[in-house]
């Protein structure tokens, strides 16, 4: 009889995606036809610099954002559909500021970017995890797995320090986020994820697909949104206006935070894009690679969706100033 339901449940999800599939296809045919119909007439708009810088730089977000997103929600559901509550029980510690640290200890086996973190961290919450531990797990998760660690030893050949700061400092403002959560967080900041998700009587294949659905729809707009935001800073900002700071460790260490939040570059990437940045001195560099996995637009609109816009704004700021912190401490003591 399970197998039958089962059975079952999976022709229903193919026969949807099929419809979906079909209706996308009509959709995309309907927009192309109106584009060869009125394209002489936009082009003009549509093909200046800007527009097409716009593009550009909004595919590039979205598109490098989607494949982890998608890991993270597949994640997500596996989470919620066959791991039981009394296994994180048993993994974690009862003490808050033991099972922080452990929290972001464990980030480093999710070789993910922010995009999959946020949906596992708001499963773990589902599964009965502490808020504080789950929200260590979200920060230091896209900052400190391998992939990123060996990307940005890739980026900083024979500076092994840098790969060293980089892991102390992000780890760090993790596990200071979640005592800071444990100490200070209200309930009432934070919508805990469950609206919409599946229920709680459903399990096995029927809430995993349930569940991967829910999480990739409602996190995936969050992400465009984000990735939108990220490109229409691209075009207004002159690159001039960044020169200006590059003489100031004062000043260069902040405009790269507030460049890394803005820019939305993934985790695995953006040790390359601050290697770039030759001009900044070490210690601002740092500072990008560390703020930009934990706040970025995409980020706080994906924590905005999951968790509610009151717990993002707060969060997100009381993180950008603790990521900000840590760097400038990591690289004094070690650049």
């Amino acid at each position: 009889m399970q197998i039958q339901r089962t059975v079952a449940d999976g022709l229903r999800v193919a026969v949807r995606a099929s419809v979906y599939a079909v209706l996308g296809g009509a959709a995309l045919v309907a927009i192309a036809t109106v584009a060869s119909v009125l394209g002489p007439l936009l082009a003009l708009d549509l093909y200046t610099p800007p527009v097409a810088a716009w593009w550009t730089v909004f595919t590039a977000v979205a598109v490098q954002g989607v494949p982890f997103l998608l890991l993270g929600t597949v994640v997500s559901a596996a989470i919620g559909a066959f791991v039981p509550e009394r296994a994180f029980r048993r993994l974690l510690p009862r003490n808050p500021a033991l099972a922080v640290p452990v929290a972001g200890i464990a980030g480093a086996v999710l070789p993910g970017c922010e995009c999959a973190s946020v949906p596992v961290a708001g499963s773990l919450m589902r599964r009965g995890v502490a808020p504080a531990s789950a929200l260590a797990f979200l920060l230091s998760a896209p900052a400190i797995n391998p992939v990123v660690l060996v990307a940005t030893s890739i980026a900083f050949p024979g500076q092994p320090k840098m790969v060293v700061a980089r892991l102390l400092a992000s780890l760090g403002t993790a596990v200071v986020m979640g005592w800071l959560w444990a100490r200070f967080g209200k309930e009432k900041w934070l919508r805990l994820p469950g609206r919409g998700a599946p229920s709680a009587h459903i399990t096995g294949l029927r809430a995993f697909l349930d569940g991967l659905q829910h999480d990739f729809l409602h996190a995936g707009g969050f992400l465009v949104l984000g990735a939108a935001a990220a490109a229409t800073f691209n075009i207004a900002v002159p690159r001039s206006v960044l020169d200006v700071f590059t003489a100031s460790p004062w000043l260069a260490v902040p405009l790269l935070a507030v460049l890394a939040v803005v820019l939305c570059v993934c985790s695995e990437a953006d040790a390359f894009v601050a290697a770039s940045l030759s001009a900044f001195p070490p210690t601002a560099r740092l500072a990008f690679m560390v703020v930009g996995p934990m706040v970025d637009l995409k980020l706080l609109a994906l924590q905005a969706g999951t968790f509610g816009r009151s717990f993002a704004v707060r969060f997100a700021s009381t993180t950008w100033v603790v990521a900000l912190a840590a760097s400038v401490l990591v690289g004094w003591w070690l650049l």
